[in-house]
């Protein structure tokens, strides 16, 4: 399971290292850092911490068993990712962040109904009251408008 994150964490800093060098300038016109400076410095450190740590655990002798269990929790997380980003442009930034943190902390605390519920609520409520209303940023658009 720690092989399966660590490739997974590899993949994204290379994505990210590829962007930062491919796109964004190092320095700027005057010779000061750009927009990439940053970003270079991160990526390229986030690839070779993460080399590292695959390498380490690849060369541990023992394996780790995992339970099976964990994966079908791993691929459910994944499909409820994927399905929050459709929602996110169907309903928007709030109805989308409740229905998913509630799908989620279901999954993960079930034993804590009462609380994931108000967690699943308040937390987007928090943002959305914070971005929308006082830094008055936009919140994601929804396609179907709900009265909230």
């Amino acid at each position: 399971m720690r092989v399966a994150f660590f490739i997974v964490l590899l993949t994204g800093a290379v994505f990210y290292t590829y962007v930062a060098y491919a796109d964004l300038n190092f320095l700027t016109r005057t010779g000061r850092p750009g927009p990439g400076f940053f970003p270079r410095l991160i990526g390229t450190t986030a690839v070779i911490i993460t080399l590292w740590t695959l390498i380490e655990e690849l060369r541990k002798a023992e394996r780790e068993h995992t339970d099976p269990a964990k994966w079908k929790d791993v691929v459910i997380l994944i499909a409820l990712a994927c399905s929050y980003a459709v929602l996110l442009r169907l309903f928007g930034g709030f109805v989308s962040t409740v229905i998913f943190l509630g799908a989620t902390l279901m999954l993960l605390n079930r034993a804590q109904p009462f609380k994931n519920l108000l967690v699943a609520t308040l937390v987007p409520s928090g943002v959305y009251l914070l971005f929308d209303r006082v830094l008055n940023a936009n919140m994601p658009p929804a396609i179907f408008e709900l009265p909230i």
